[in-house]
């Protein structure tokens, strides 16, 4: 099992909508809520993600293809 620390920007057409629960139920991957900010207009959350390195990898295409920016994040970092 691989894991990583993501921080995901949304774009205020997919603060609505469910993503998060689309990667745990669509790609099975296991998910822990560290930090969030989500307001009517605008959010992002940093993730721990753990699945197989391929689901991850499929995941996070799928989220980037979904407009969610994705952002590697070490020690509460943002890797640029």
């Amino acid at each position: 099992m691989a894991r990583m620390r993501v921080r995901l920007t949304f774009p205020p057409e997919r603060i609505q909508e469910p993503v998060i629960y689309h990667l745990v139920k669509d790609f099975d991957i296991v998910t822990n809520i560290r930090r969030a900010d989500v307001k009517a207009d605008h959010g992002w959350v940093i993730l721990e993600l753990e699945a197989k390195e391929e689901t991850l990898e499929r995941g996070i295409a799928w989220l980037k293809g979904k407009g969610v920016k994705v952002d590697p994040v070490e020690r509460d970092v943002i890797v640029p």
